[in-house]
């Protein structure tokens, strides 16, 4: 039987960030003594790469400005994250660890990580929820470029060993969407996320409950097969 790859993006997806990354960039623009966008239009660039995402933002802060914000916001995630001890900092969705262990309980499915976070910020988490032992990739803003770029997807399935036929990416944003169209794998958007449905339009198709995955990814590859 052929190996199969689920990649799932985090903040929004397996974890619930949005207080730490609303907070993170209220500092971010008090550093510059601007107030901050609503937390709808911080929600909306969850994904991309940090500084790309500040830089959206804050479209008309010249460069040193930018710096000044990106250093406030790794501040104050990474001491709401200390303050936490990671265990509480994201927490993950409902039913999330009991449908990775069931998928991770197949010999044939490999699971994996592509997310906008940092190196760092990763670590933390896959290490706060013990995820470690079930992921063979993961892939973040640290070593590629920001999504929709495909090279997270295109490096997740060259490091498992999986052809991108039987790679599907699972995540909250359009940038994810986007990112696995631009990777010619398949795409199944999440509604409990931070972006909507109809901004998910280049899905293959939405889930609102992640316990439907398991039984969905079965009726995709008996399909493939």
């Amino acid at each position: 039987m052929d190996l199969r790859l689920v990649l799932f993006d985090v903040d929004g997806t397996l974890v619930d960030s949005q207080a730490e990354i609303v907070a993170a960039m209220h500092a971010a623009f008090d550093a510059l003594g601007r107030p901050a966008p609503d937390r709808e239009t911080i929600l909306s660039i969850v994904g991309l790469s940090l500084p790309i995402a500040i830089k959206k933002l804050a479209p008309n802060a010249r460069d040193h400005q930018l710096d000044a914000m990106l250093a406030a916001y790794k501040a104050s995630f990474k001491a709401s994250r200390e303050s936490q001890q990671g265990k509480t900092h994201g927490l993950l969705y409902p039913n999330v660890m009991d449908v990775m262990k069931q998928l991770h309980a197949q010999p044939e499915t490999l699971l994996g990580l592509a997310t906008g976070k940092s190196r760092r910020g990763l670590n933390a988490l896959v290490e706060a929820h013990d995820m470690g032992p079930m992921l063979v990739t993961q892939q973040c803003a640290d070593d590629h470029p920001s999504k929709p770029h495909p090279s997270m997807i295109e490096a997740a399935f060259a490091e498992a060993g999986v052809s991108k036929r039987h790679t599907v990416m699972i995540g909250d944003t359009s940038y994810d969407m986007e990112m696995a169209q631009a990777a010619g794998v398949l795409a199944i958007g999440v509604s409990w996320g931070y972006h909507t449905a109809e901004q998910l339009k280049d899905a293959h198709m939405v889930i609102d409950d992640i316990r439907l995955l398991p039984g969905l990814l079965e009726q995709i590859w008996s399909q493939m097969a």
